[in-house]
C-alpha cells in the first residue's frame, strides 16, 4: 500500500451547485449546501473517462488533473497541466509519497456547464490526487464471484460405480489455479484463482473440510467410511482465494474475499460384500450353487 505523507493540510473544497444530470460525481454522496467534500480519486477518475468518451460538444464537464497553485493573496488556484503554476503563484508540496516504481498524480479539476450552449464555470478541484495505484479500479470480492470460476474435478477411489462399507472411499481434487480475463470501468484485468480449502459431503450425514487436496492410494489422506448401505452422492465445495493484475501495471494485487463452486458426483451405490469358503472355484462354468 502506498504511504501517505501530507505536506500540507488538505484543503476541503465547495462543491458548488446543484447536482447536474449525467455527472457521476453531482450525485455520488454529495454533501448539502455549504458543506465540504472531496472525492475518491478513482472516482474522479472514473467520471473523467466517462465524460471523455462524449463528443466535446455535448459534453457538460470538462476534467483535468493539475497542480495545485497559491497565489501571493494566499487563495488557491489551478495550474497547468504540465505541472506548473502561473506566474507569482507557488506550488503546493507533494501530496503523498508513492511506492517505488508508482507515479505521482496530480489533483483533478472540474469544469461544469448547465447546457452545451451554456459557458463554462470556473475551474474547481474536486480530488486530492495521489498514487497512479489510487486511479485504478480495485476487484471486489463481489467482482470475483461474478467470475466464471470452473469448478475443480472430483475424483473417486474406487470409481466402479460402487464402494463397500467399512473400506476407505478416497477423493482427490485438482489443487491448480485458473486464469481469468475480465474487464472492469474500461480497464483489462487478469485474475489469477487459486482453490485452497476443500469440503466434502458424504451424502450420509458426515462432511469434511481439509485444505489437502488429496492424493491416490496408497499416499492418501482424504477418504471417507460408509457405515450403511445405499445410494448416495458426493458433493465437493471450494473456496478459492485470488490476486488480478490491471493492463499496464506490473502489480499483483490481492482480493478481499473468496469465491464458492460446487461440483457433485455422479450417483453411486454402498454395498455390503461377506466372504465364505465354497467347494469350487467361482470362476468354473457353470458356476457352483454355492457362489
Amino acid at each position: 500500500m502506498s504511504q501517505r505523507v501530507s505536506s500540507f493540510a488538505l484543503t476541503a473544497l465547495l462543491i458548488l451547485g446543484a447536482a447536474v444530470p449525467g455527472d457521476d460525481l453531482g450525485t455520488a454522496g454529495k454533501a448539502g449546501e455549504g458543506q465540504f467534500e472531496f472525492f475518491a480519486a478513482r472516482e474522479a477518475e472514473r467520471a473523467a473517462r466517462a465524460t471523455r468518451s462524449l463528443p466535446p460538444e455535448l459534453r457538460l464537464f470538462n476534467y483535468e488533473r493539475a497542480p495545485q497553485c497559491r497565489e501571493v493573496a494566499g487563495i488557491w488556484t489551478k495550474g497547468s497541466a504540465d505541472g506548473t503554476c502561473p506566474e507569482l503563484a507557488d506550488l503546493a508540496g507533494a501530496i503523498q509519497q508513492c511506492e517505488d516504481g508508482d507515479t505521482m498524480v496530480l489533483p483533478m479539476w472540474r469544469q461544469a456547464r448547465t447546457t452545451p450552449a451554456a459557458a463554462w464555470g470556473p475551474w474547481q478541484q474536486i480530488d486530492a490526487g495521489g498514487c497512479g495505484v489510487d486511479l485504478l479500479p480495485v476487484l471486489t470480492e463481489a467482482d470475483f464471484r461474478l467470475l466464471p470460476i470452473p469448478a475443480p474435478t472430483l475424483t473417486l477411489q474406487p470409481d466402479r460405480g460402487w464402494v463397500l462399507i467399512n473400506i476407505e472411499t478416497i477423493v482427490t481434487t485438482d489443487p491448480t489455479p485458473v486464469t481469468l480475463r475480465t474487464e472492469l470501468l474500461g480497464y483489462g484485468i487478469t485474475v489469477e484463482a487459486t482453490p485452497t480449502r476443500w469440503t466434502y459431503d458424504f451424502g450420509d450425514g458426515h462432511t469434511l473440510t481439509t485444505r489437502s487436496p488429496g492424493h491416490p492410494y496408497p499416499d492418501h489422506d482424504v477418504f471417507h467410511e460408509y457405515e450403511n448401505p445405499g445410494t448416495t452422492t458426493i458433493t465437493l465445495q471450494a473456496e478459492w482465494t485470488g490476486r488480478y493484475q490491471i493492463d499496464g501495471n506490473p502489480t499483483w494485487r490481492d482480493i478481499t474475499g473468496t469465491a464458492i463452486t460446487t461440483t457433485t458426483s455422479p450417483p453411486f451405490t454402498i454395498e455390503e460384500r461377506t466372504s465364505r469358503l465354497v467347494a469350487d472355484l467361482c470362476t468354473d462354468r457353470p458356476k457352483p450353487p454355492d457362489c
